[in-house]
């Protein structure tokens, strides 16, 4: 299969219509899409992913309007979250309904439902009759895509068309909220600070230690966002410290919000906010990890970043990529 890069929209269109995978832009990371409703086409996105099939997938909306047609509501809360952070890197996960295929919703009673925040993508299901289902364009596991060149690196000739919609402006996946229950729960930290969420509709509950292997939402299995190189995350001036310690020799690469830590070369370390913006490192941290993946080095040390804003959401991406299989 040949895979082409563009910005044509309709060419998009048409081959969402006859069946075939297309990556999409979003203001998160780039998603691989496919008609929701089209069960045959959504099989390819967990056959091109590698993407075990209980694992959930988003369905993208242009608008609340459309959740009429597919026999889907809002609760109070939800609605009120959507007229304030929708279109944006929130998702919201409801009861479902008979028209969701089952393995969008991995079997489970609900469906996450998100509008994304990009140009390109909402004109796309503007000019679509269906919602697309769409996780992070890249293989199950791995780190997720953030422009079009990281789609193109790892599943070129596997997708038809690549939407280029430049780099994504948040660089971290939706935060994933519940409303299956009474209280609203938080199932993922993301894109979206949970201290903004309560500011509209008070406290929510936290996501439970631990992770699940039975997961009612994406992004909730605990090896996920994963390198190819080992990476530790911690106190990095400490890990890095015990690592030469063990192996004198051992090749670093550091990732860190600011700090830097003169027994690794300047070229092997990923300062992603000099200023310490947790807007920006987020940005950032799907692309230098990507970049210390493909240096020549032995493990990747992570520095913990601030608990609070994004840097909850940062946090949880590292540490996911740091679990052990």
């Amino acid at each position: 299969m040949m895979t082409t890069i563009g910005t044509d929209i309709r060419m998009a269109a048409e081959l969402l219509n006859a069946g075939n995978l297309v990556a999409i832009p979003t203001e998160t990371v780039y998603g691989l899409a496919a008609n929701a409703l089209d069960e045959s086409a959504v099989v390819r996105i967990y056959s091109v992913k590698n993407r075990p099939q209980f694992n959930p997938l988003i369905l993208h909306v242009a608008n609340i309007g459309q959740l009429e047609k597919l026999q889907l509501r809002l609760p109070a809360a939800a609605q009120q979250l959507a007229e304030r952070f929708s279109p944006g890197p929130l998702t919201y996960v409801i009861p479902t309904s008979p028209l969701i295929p089952g393995i969008v919703t991995a079997g489970t009673p609900a469906v996450a439902i998100r509008i994304p925040q990009h140009p390109l993508t909402l004109e796309l299901l503007r000019q679509l009759d269906f919602p697309l289902a769409a996780p992070s364009a890249n293989p199950s596991g791995y780190v997720s895509p953030t422009t079009a060149q990281h789609v193109a690196e790892q599943l070129a000739g596997k997708v038809s068309y690549i939407l280029d919609g430049g780099t994504c402006e948040v660089g971290l996946e939706s935060t994933i909220i519940s409303f299956l229950e009474e209280k609203p729960r938080l199932l993922r930290f993301g894109g979206m600070p949970v201290e903004a969420i309560e500011a509209v509709i008070g406290k929510v509950d936290l996501p439970e230690s631990g992770f699940v292997d039975n997961p009612v939402a994406p992004g909730m299995l605990a090896r996920h966002y994963a390198t190819r190189h080992p990476l530790l995350l911690g106190d990095a001036a400490d890990l890095v410290s015990r690592a030469r310690s063990q192996n004198p020799g051992t090749r670093i690469a550091t990732i860190s919000l600011s700090r830097t830590f003169n027994a690794i070369p300047a070229t092997h370390q990923f300062i992603l906010a000099e200023d310490g913006n947790l807007e920006e490192a987020a940005r950032k941290l799907f692309h230098a990890m990507r970049l210390a993946d493909t240096m020549d080095i032995d493990l990747i040390i992570a520095d913990k970043f601030p608990d609070s804003g994004l840097g909850k959401a940062i946090n949880d991406r590292l540490r996911r990529a740091s679990t052990p299989d």
